[in-house]
């Protein structure tokens, strides 16, 4: 790959930041382009931690009712796995919520409730990747990091007409991102890269590009094609695979659900959940007791890597569970869960 031109390059960082002092986003772990305060490591890293696989209109009122809840790092630290857990719920992706409290007890513990300021040092806390490491250290400290999430890897891809397929092309993508990221003294390394992802979210969507809106729309090569879509080139999917099981739902007297507190590794760790049997290794082989169970009908539900079809059984009775309020527990159980009980209870 030959280095992108310079003046190029350059023409692309001050279109683009011309566009984001116009255009950003309000969203409430940001500060305005150009603001001369940094926002709070500690809800820039909670902001980039939820918006893993989530959009922005799905995270924001969790990211408000954590930052109500637990509004340092030191709250967060010092607060239950379960209270935590069932504040994640409807978020997916569960072991980024194991991964938080443990990054928030390590700030605590092991840094006195501060951040890290530097990109290595952040990539030291547990659960902190490469991107999250970068975003935190650019957005929050203002150091040169370069940041590449799927947005920007998108329009790096387009950008360029990089041909090599996704995911074989991430070095090549993160190359031309890191020769296009600025200067500090040139721009905000923090603007720079909100700019870049906001881009790629808002305006070089992945299908049905806004081009006519795009302020690179100049230098892009994909439009010069005319078929900006077809980029990044992919690799053709493979089907998910596709699992079964039972969900069982016990009512007792007081009209309360019985719940079982998921092992804290492996799918929906440490979550609250309903018994379920027969799709997961972790799982128990049967209903958790003895009673008139009926069939209540099936729930589906689809994980980073298989489908899953639940079969969900119904039943009144006791049993050595964890017993919570309905109400309650369809707020704090895990998507899959919660429709397996919002079935059982509308039967």
């Amino acid at each position: 790959m030959s280095p992108p031109d310079s003046d190029r390059l350059a023409a692309i960082r001050s279109a683009l930041m011309a566009w984001y002092a116009v255009h950003a986003r309000a969203l409430p772990w940001r500060m305005a382009p150009g603001s001369a305060a940094r926002t709070d490591p500690y809800r820039v890293w909670l902001s980039e931690v939820m918006l893993q696989q989530t959009t922005v209109p799905h995270a924001t009122p969790y990211f408000q009712a954590f930052t109500t809840r637990w509004p340092r790092v030191e709250a967060l630290a010092a607060a239950e796995d379960e209270a935590v857990m069932g504040a994640w719920a409807g978020l997916g992706y569960y072991a980024r919520a194991r991964n938080l409290l443990a990054c928030a007890r390590a700030v605590a513990r092991d840094h006195g409730g501060v951040f890290p300021d530097t990109e290595d040092g952040l990539r030291a806390l547990p659960g902190l990747g490469a991107y999250t490491a970068a975003a935190v250290a650019t957005i929050a400290f203002g150091r040169r990091a370069v940041v590449v999430d799927g947005n920007v890897e998108r329009v790096m891809a387009r950008l360029f007409t990089v041909e090599t397929p996704l995911p074989k092309a991430r070095p090549e993508l993160r190359a031309l991102a890191d020769a296009l990221t600025p200067e500090p003294q040139d721009f905000d390394p923090g603007d720079w890269a909100q700019a870049l992802m906001d881009l790629g979210s808002r305006i070089c969507r992945p299908r049905s590009p806004l081009c006519g809106e795009c302020p690179l729309a100049g230098n892009c090569q994909a439009r010069a094609s005319g078929t900006p879509e077809v980029w990044p080139r992919k690799l053709a999917k493979v089907p998910k695979p596709r699992r079964e099981g039972i969900a069982w739902v016990l009512v007792d007297k007081a009209g309360r659900v019985g719940l079982v507190k998921r092992p804290d590794k492996g799918l929906l760790g440490g979550m609250l959940g309903l018994p379920t049997s027969g799709w997961d290794a972790g799982e128990g082989s049967g209903p958790p007791v003895a009673s008139d169970w009926w069939d209540v009908g099936t729930v589906r539900h689809v994980f980073t890597h298989f489908e899953l079809e639940l079969t969900v059984m119904r039943a009144e009775g006791e049993a050595d569970l964890i017993w919570r309020e309905v109400a309650e527990a369809e707020e704090t159980l895990p998507t899959v869960f919660r429709k397996a009980l919002v079935r059982a209870l509308a039967d």
